[in-house]
C-alpha cells in the first residue's frame, strides 16, 4: 500500500488513465451483453427479376391407349402365345382356351338346324299336297254341281210328264229323289273343300313355325360357332403386352363379366402423364401449356410435355379434391415406362422485370405476444385482409430500422414461385430491406422460419 501511494503521488495521471480504460471496458462488456440478448434479424432486399408461377403435382405415366383383352367364354387355358413386353399385331393369337366343349355345342347346334330344315321341307311338301287335294276336291264339287243341275232339270221334266199322265208317278218320285241326292253330294263335296282349306291354313301355320325353328336353330349355331371362335383370344390392336394374367392350365370363368387376360398398350412412343392437381390450382392451368416433369428412374433429367386436358372426374381422398391434368409427351426411345411416378411442374403465369420480394419475408412474423402484434397492426393501419385472410393478395412484410425496431407494411402480392413473389403495391421500392427471419444470440442456432406455402405436390 505504501508503494502504491508513493507511485500514485509520483504518477497520478497514469493511474487515472488506467481507471478510465477499465471503466470503458466494463461499459463495452455490458453493452455487448445487452446486444447479445436483443433479437438479430436476417434481411433481404426488394429486387427486380423474372417470376414464373407453377403448379407442382405428382402423377403416373400411362400409355396413350391401353386395351384390356378379356375372355368371352369360360374354360381352361390350353396355350399361351404371348408374354410380358411382347410386341403383337392386330389379329395375332395371344392364347387358346380348350375348345372341346364348344366344338360339341357346334355339332349339336348344327344337328338341330338340320332337323329343323328337314321338318320345314316336309311341311312344305305337305302344303303342296294339300293344295293339290283342294284343287281335286274343288273339281269334284264342280262335277257334282253339274250332275245336280241335270237332276233338277230331269226332275222338272218327269214331274211335268207325270202330271200329264204320260209318265208313271213312281218314276217322277224317283227323279226327285235323285235330284235331292245330287244336291246332298254337292254339299258334302263343298264341306270337304272347306275342311281341306282349314287344314291348309293349319299347315301354313306349322310351316311358319318350322321356318321360325330354322331361324332359331341357325341363331343357336351362330352362337355356338362364335363361342368357339372366342376360344381363340387375339389382339385387337398393334401394341405391346404390358400385363399377362393367365397361365397354361388356368381356368377362366366368364360368368358376370369378361376376365381380363391381357393388357396391351397401343403405342409406348407417345404417352401421357396423369398429374393429380389440387382443385384450387385447376383454374390457373391452361390447355396447351408447356410442362416439365421428372421421374425417379432419371432423377437428373427433365422431360417436357404439353397439357392436353383437365379431366372432369374428381377424386376425393380425406376431403382433398384433385383432378387429373393430362400431359402428353413423346417417348421415342421408350425410356419412360407405364406406371412410373412423375413429379410435374406446370407453369400458370410469368412476369419479366418485376419487383419481387422473397417468400420468406411474407412468411415472417416477429416473436412477440399476440396482443402486442395486434396493437402494432392497429398502429400502422394494417387491415385484417393483409394480416389474416390475405384476400385479394394482401400480405404483411416487416422492415427494421437501425435501432432494431420493426415496422409492418401492408402489400399486395401477385404471382409467386417457390422463392419470390411479385410485388404489385407501390409502398416499397427496389433496394428496400425486408426481414426474412430472426435469431437471438446465445441460443443454439437461429429460429426456424415458417414453412413455405405448398403448391401442388412436393417436388423432388
Amino acid at each position: 500500500m505504501i508503494q502504491l501511494r508513493h507511485y500514485y503521488s509520483r504518477h497520478p495521471k497514469s493511474l487515472i488513465a488506467v481507471a478510465a480504460v477499465v471503466g470503458l471496458l466494463a461499459a463495452a462488456t455490458w453493452a455487448i451483453r445487452g446486444r447479445a440478448d436483443a433479437p438479430q434479424y436476417a434481411t433481404a432486399r426488394v429486387e427486380r427479376g423474372n417470376i414464373t408461377a407453377a403448379v407442382q403435382a405428382t402423377g403416373t405415366i400411362n400409355p396413350l391407349t391401353t386395351v384390356p383383352v378379356g375372355s368371352y367364354v369360360s374354360g381352361t387355358v390350353k396355350y399361351v402365345f404371348a408374354d410380358f413386353n411382347t410386341r403383337v399385331e392386330s389379329g395375332q393369337v395371344l392364347a387358346l382356351i380348350d375348345p372341346q366343349v364348344y366344338d360339341a355345342q357346334v355339332v349339336q347346334a348344327r344337328g338341330n338346324l338340320d332337323t329343323a330344315i328337314a321338318n320345314l321341307r316336309n311341311l312344305e311338301a305337305s302344303v303342296t299336297a294339300q293344295e293339290a287335294a283342294i284343287k281335286t276336291s274343288q273339281a269334284n264339287v264342280d262335277r257334282l254341281k253339274a250332275a245336280a243341275d241335270y237332276a233338277r232339270i230331269n226332275t222338272r221334266r218327269n214331274l211335268d210328264l207325270a202330271a200329264r199322265g204320260i209318265l208313271p208317278r213312281d218314276q217322277a218320285d224317283l227323279s226327285q229323289s235323285g235330284r235331292d241326292q245330287a244336291d246332298a253330294q254337292v254339299r258334302a263335296a263343298e264341306a270337304t273343300v272347306t275342311q281341306s282349306v282349314a287344314q291348309l291354313a293349319q299347315m301354313h301355320a306349322q310351316l311358319d313355325q318350322a321356318k321360325a325353328q330354322v331361324r332359331a336353330s341357325q341363331g343357336a349355331l351362330d352362337v355356338a360357332e362364335t363361342s368357339l371362335r372366342y376360344c381363340t383370344i387375339v389382339s385387337p390392336i398393334n401394341g405391346t403386352v404390358v400385363a399377362r394374367n393367365v397361365t397354361v392350365g388356368q381356368s377362366v370363368a366368364a360368368s358376370l363379366q369378361a376376365p381380363v387376360v391381357f393388357s396391351i398398350a397401343q403405342d409406348l412412343t407417345r404417352m401421357q402423364l396423369y398429374a393429380a392437381t389440387d382443385e384450387s390450382d385447376t383454374g390457373n392451368i391452361r390447355i396447351g401449356t408447356e410442362a416439365t416433369f421428372q421421374v425417379d428412374a432419371f432423377p437428373t433429367e427433365t422431360f417436357h410435355g404439353r397439357v392436353s386436358a383437365i379431366r372432369l372426374n374428381a377424386t376425393t381422398v380425406q376431403n382433398v379434391v384433385t383432378y387429373n391434368t393430362v400431359v402428353d409427351f413423346e417417348n421415342p426411345k421408350g425410356r419412360l415406362l407405364p406406371g412410373e411416378t412423375a413429379y410435374a411442374t406446370i407453369p400458370t403465369g410469368e412476369v419479366s422485370d418485376a419487383l419481387r420480394i422473397p417468400n420468406a419475408a411474407i412468411r415472417f412474423v416477429p416473436s412477440v405476444p399476440a396482443e402486442d402484434l395486434k396493437q402494432l397492426y392497429q398502429r400502422f393501419g394494417i387491415l385484417l385482409a393483409a394480416s389474416s385472410s390475405h384476400s385479394g393478395g394482401a400480405h404483411v412484410v416487416w422492415t427494421v430500422d437501425r435501432s432494431g425496431a420493426l415496422t409492418p407494411v401492408a402489400i399486395k402480392a401477385g404471382i409467386t414461385d417457390y422463392t419470390f413473389t411479385q410485388l404489385l403495391s407501390d409502398n416499397l421500392r427496389e433496394g428496400d430491406l425486408l426481414v426474412t427471419g430472426e435469431a437471438v444470440a446465445g441460443e443454439p442456432g437461429a429460429a426456424a422460419a415458417p414453412a413455405a406455402p405448398k403448391f401442388g405436390a412436393p417436388r423432388r
